[in-house]
């Protein structure tokens, strides 16, 4: 017989796969376009919630498929999708995808002065506590990444009085390292969950990396279970960043 749950007692901490991955429109190193091997890459590790960036929508260069949809059917999840970049038809952006119950919270466009940038928050519904996950991908100007991870961390994004006091996960390709003033900013609010249980390791160029791009920030109210750069022969093909790979307890 099953030992009884005192009333009042804690609910046991209730674990996630967080991947944040960077998949270059499913264009890889040998310069193939094939969503099968993205998601054959995705597959392998068996996340909960994947964070993707860089993903075409009926754009010509990649055959005018929608790649958010494409990948979601290949993993058997939903995705919500945000568009940085829209000419005509042709769309460019983020998705979250995940085989659990969520809510689009937000989606929007981020300051920008050189290419447009955005981001999008999702609230996943992990058995009885709700999780807030947000998916981006920053410019390659420093002046826009700074006001970008400011905009972020504002009311309209982390700090709406909506979202405090829930646990957040901060997803994306902040394209800074740990030296710049983007990476600090956040990291003096939000916990690395990739250096705080490992030896951090870079996760671009994917073939030969060399350059700690790819993040995953946590709020207080998650722990970091495990870590992990995945750099199989299939991931070091199929993009040209590596995905990182979290497992947190809610």
């Amino acid at each position: 017989m099953n030992e009884a749950i005192p009333l009042g007692s804690p609910a046991a901490p209730r674990r996630l796969k967080i991947m944040s991955y960077n998949v270059h429109s499913c264009i890889g190193t040998d310069r193939k376009l094939d969503p099968d091997r993205v998601a054959g890459v995705i597959a392998e590790a068996a996340p909960d919630v994947i964070g993707l960036q860089e993903l075409d929508i009926g754009r010509s260069r990649t055959g005018g498929i929608d790649q958010a949809q494409v990948l979601a059917s290949l993993l058997n999840m939903d995705y919500h999708f945000h568009a940085a970049l829209n000419v005509a038809e042709e769309r460019y952006g983020d998705a979250i995808l995940t085989p659990h119950p969520t809510r689009l919270l937000k989606a929007g466009m981020l300051p920008s002065h050189g290419e447009q940038r955005g981001a999008l928050a999702v609230e996943l519904s992990h058995d009885t506590r709700p999780v807030q996950v947000v998916n981006t991908h920053l410019g390659l100007r420093s002046k826009d990444r700074n006001a970008q991870m400011k905009e972020l961390l504002g009311k309209e994004w982390l700090s709406n009085p909506d979202w405090v006091g829930r646990p957040q996960i901060m997803i994306g390709d902040l394209n800074a390292t740990p030296i710049t003033r983007t990476y600090k900013r956040i990291a003096s609010v939000y916990r690395d969950a990739h250096a705080a249980v490992a030896r951090a390791r870079a996760t671009f160029p994917s073939r030969f990396p060399l350059l700690r791009l790819d993040h995953i920030f946590i709020s207080p109210e998650v722990k970091v279970v495990d870590a992990r750069v995945i750099s199989t022969p299939l991931a070091r093909l199929a993009s040209d960043h590596l995905p990182l790979l979290v497992t947190v307890e809610i």
